[in-house]
């Protein structure tokens, strides 16, 4: 086990040179209202939750349900597999692709119809494909939903019709939509206004138009899913990025979903702006060492953050590998980040910040589009997502 010798806590000016940590007051935070049963804000990067209203009560959720399958279906599954369409997937009630019994599609293509146009039958199909049957792949939607602490979902099917037993939170949902926009390919995806797909029964090409307005209604919005059924109602998950900060919006049974979305980001943006706490490279005041990442987090006005030096001992395996401990970050008592520090001129400050993709998880991203496409046009849409993972 690890042996660490704790400080007590410091104010960050303690510790960091010329650095703030906290927002000055300029004007009182307005409440903010929905029409929904359920909501939730959330910063993406930080997963610090902004605003929740009854965020953890269980509730049918429709294809809300499709965050999870995507995600799960991209890190189980390879995009570039070719995915048949079985009997079940083909007769599949509710929203479809129109998929035909026997036809093949890539996984990447049936993400991109499961996302954009909310195909159950796409969701069938990648389910049987990815997890060996529906079932099997609804075993590995709970795992994840374990893995990721969400106390409040249990999922039965891949798709969101309605099922006893199926449902999930605002807040769960928003910690999911977070988890899986740190994604690149989930991001590229649920990003992509019109999508298209090669037609084996006809000589034009599948074409899908999101089905998300947001994409078209807020600036910056890049994502990410709708749903309803009748018993659901509305639901929405939305996301967008200004200034370097991504927020996403979730609401469940909300007849002004588009209208209360606009309203939230708006909050989020207003209120709770990213503020830079730490700089890679910056100097610890009274120490001899170095903050090894920079850290942003959101921050309302008044609110501070307070700091913790923790040291790591000598004996540790860290130690030899160059930390020398970390700066632990408080927010009203609650520890929401622990960023590494290192001597100064260690090997370590080189080591980049971001968690590139796998060069074989890329490799597959980018058969996917190669062969659904027939030609290398995929180069311009991976673009963006070569650039949030190296840029």
């Amino acid at each position: 086990m690890l042996r660490m010798r704790r400080l007590p806590i410091l104010f960050l000016a303690a510790l960091l040179v010329g650095t703030s940590f906290q927002r000055t007051a300029n004007a009182e935070i307005k409440p903010l209202k929905t029409n929904a049963k359920a909501s939730a804000l959330i910063d993406v990067n930080s997963g610090r939750l902004l605003y929740s209203v009854e965020g953890d009560k269980q509730m049918r959720i429709a294809s809300l349900t499709k965050i999870m399958t995507a995600i799960v279906a991209i890190e189980h599954g390879k995009l570039s597999d070719t995915v048949k369409t079985s009997k079940r997937a083909a007769h599949r009630e509710g929203s479809s692709i129109y998929l035909e019994l026997g036809e093949e599609m890539t996984l990447l293509n049936m993400l991109y119809g499961l996302m954009l146009r909310s195909g159950n039958d796409a969701a069938t199909a990648i389910a049987e494909h990815v997890g060996g049957s529906e079932d099997g792949f609804v075993l590995l939607m709970n795992e994840k939903a374990q893995m990721l602490g969400l106390e409040n979902s249990q999922f039965k099917n891949p798709h969101g019709l309605d099922e006893e037993g199926h449902y999930s939170s605002a807040n769960d949902l928003a910690k999911l939509t977070a988890y899986a926009l740190r994604n690149p390919v989930f991001a590229e995806i649920v990003s992509t206004k019109v999508k298209t797909a090669p037609n084996p029964h006809d000589n034009w090409q599948y074409s899908w138009k999101n089905k998300n307005k947001m994409l078209a209604m807020y600036e910056g919005a890049d994502g990410v899913k709708t749903g309803y059924t009748k018993l659901s109602f509305r639901c929405l998950v939305s996301s967008a990025t200004r200034n370097g900060q991504q927020i996403a919006a979730v609401t469940i049974n909300d007849g002004d979903d588009w209208n209360d979305h606009k309203a939230m980001l708006d909050w989020g943006f207003n209120y709770f702006p990213l503020v830079e706490i730490a700089s890679k490279g910056q100097e610890l005041a009274g120490y001899p060492y170095i903050i090894g990442q920079s850290f942003k987090y959101p921050l309302a006005e008044n609110e501070s953050l307070q700091s913790k030096l923790v040291v790591e001992d000598t004996s540790t395996t860290r130690f030899a590998l160059g930390e020398r401990g970390a700066i632990e970050w408080y927010l009203n008592g609650d520890k929401v980040a622990a960023i590494p520090i290192y001597e100064n001129g260690s090997r370590r400050l080189n080591l980049p910040e971001k968690q590139p993709m796998t060069k074989s998880a890329l490799a597959d991203y980018k058969n996917a589009q190669y062969s659904s496409e027939g030609k290398p046009a995929f180069i311009q849409s991976l673009a963006s997502v070569v650039n949030a993972l190296f840029g």
